[in-house]
């Protein structure tokens, strides 16, 4: 990677993957989502932002885990929360 991105983005080297494309937590309550993000610390894959729940925002606050990727078919980036910082793949 390019030595301007985070040293969170940097230390990405193999890429976690959703097992399903749902949010685990959504389906738990019958919630809808929007968008899928997946944490590349553990791997848990939940609803983005955009979504009433906003699982992923919930997760990272309470874990710290710093790095994201989008789990929506075509999209291919990784966002780290830390330093704001998003990047292609």
């Amino acid at each position: 990677m390019e030595p301007d991105i985070c040293q969170h983005l940097q230390a990405i080297h193999t890429l976690k993957v959703e097992h399903e494309h749902v949010c685990e937590e959504c389906i738990k309550t019958g919630d809808d989502w929007v968008h899928l993000r997946t944490c590349q610390t553990c791997g848990v894959t939940l609803c983005c932002n955009d979504s009433p729940n906003q699982h992923m925002q919930k997760h990272y606050h309470k874990t710290k885990h710093p790095v994201i990727s989008s789990a929506e078919p075509g999209e291919r980036w990784l966002w780290c929360n830390v330093d704001e910082m998003m990047v292609e793949y």
